[in-house]
C-alpha cells in the first residue's frame, strides 16, 4: 500500500499486505522503496489462481488532453440530441453498506447518458460494458480522485463551448466519499462555485447540521437518495 485509503485488511491476507513510504498500518509488514524483495516472495509462495475466469477489459486514460481531443463529437453528439446528460459519479470508496447505490446508478442511467469517473469509487463499476454513443465511450475514466483537475477542466471547456457556466450544462455530480481527499475535492468544487453536488452514502462527520444547512441554501449540496429517485430528478 502507498496510499493513505487503507482500511483494516482482514486477518486472513494481512500477511500479504505490505506497506511503503509513509504509509503504515499496525500488524502490517513495512518495506524499504529499495528492497521490495519481501513482496516477490510473498507472490511466489502463494498458488496462484487456481481456475480461469472469463477476461474482461476496461478503457482507462480519458484525461482531460484526450477528451477534449474530441470535444466537437462530444458537443455534436448534444446538439443532437444523441447525448441528453452526463453524470460524474466519482469519489472515494469503502466497505460500508449502501455503497452499492453507485455501481445501482450507472447500471441504470438510460442509453443516451454518458458516465465521467475517476477515484476509487469506479471500481464498482469501472468494468461494466455500457456501450458508445456515435464512438464516444459511454463510460469515460478520468483517473483518480488526483485527476479532479482534468474533470473540472473538461466540464469548464463544454461550458465555455456552449457559452454557459458549468452550473448550466446537463451535468450531474454525484460523489462518494470516504476520506480527506474526497472532501478536499468536495471543498475545491464549492470554491469554484459548482451547485447541486450529491454526495453520500452518508454525510462527513464534520457537516453539522448548521454547515449542512449553509451548504444546502447556499449550494444545494444534497445527500443521495435512492437511485431511481435521483435519475428523475437529474433528468427531469
Amino acid at each position: 500500500m502507498t496510499t493513505n485509503c487503507l482500511m483494516p485488511p482482514h486477518e486472513s491476507y494481512k500477511d500479504k499486505v505490505f506497506t511503503l513510504g509513509p504509509v503504515g498500518y499496525p500488524g502490517l509488514r513495512h518495506i524499504s522503496i529499495r528492497d521490495i524483495s519481501p513482496v516477490i516472495q510473498k507472490a511466489l509462495e502463494l498458488p496462484g489462481f487456481t481456475e480461469a475466469s472469463e477476461q474482461r477489459t476496461a478503457t482507462t486514460g480519458f484525461a482531460r488532453n484526450a477528451v477534449l481531443g474530441v470535444a466537437d463529437d462530444v458537443i455534436n453528439a448534444v446538439k443532437q440530441g444523441d447525448i441528453r446528460h452526463f453524470f460524474l459519479v466519482g469519489g472515494c470508496d469503502g466497505a460500508k453498506p449502501g455503497r452499492n447505490y453507485y455501481s445501482d446508478l450507472v447500471a441504470q442511467m438510460p442509453n443516451d447518458c454518458v458516465v465521467l469517473t475517476l477515484g476509487c469509487g469506479k471500481f464498482r463499476f469501472f468494468d461494466q460494458n455500457l456501450g458508445d454513443i456515435g464512438g464516444i465511450p459511454r463510460l469515460i475514466d478520468i483517473g483518480q480522485c488526483n485527476d479532479a483537475y482534468s474533470a473540472i477542466q473538461i466540464a469548464v471547456a463544454l461550458a465555455g463551448a456552449f457559452k454557459v457556466n458549468v452550473n448550466q450544462l446537463p451535468l450531474s455530480m454525484i460523489l462518494s466519499w470516504y476520506e480527506q481527499k474526497a472532501i478536499a475535492v468536495l471543498l475545491t468544487l464549492l470554491y469554484l462555485g459548482i451547485q447541486n453536488i450529491r454526495i453520500g452514502p452518508t454525510l462527513p462527520a464534520f457537516l453539522t447540521p448548521n454547515v449542512v444547512k449553509l451548504l444546502s441554501e447556499k449550494y444545494h449540496l444534497q445527500l443521495i437518495t435512492t437511485p431511481e429517485q435521483d435519475l428523475a430528478v437529474c433528468l427531469g
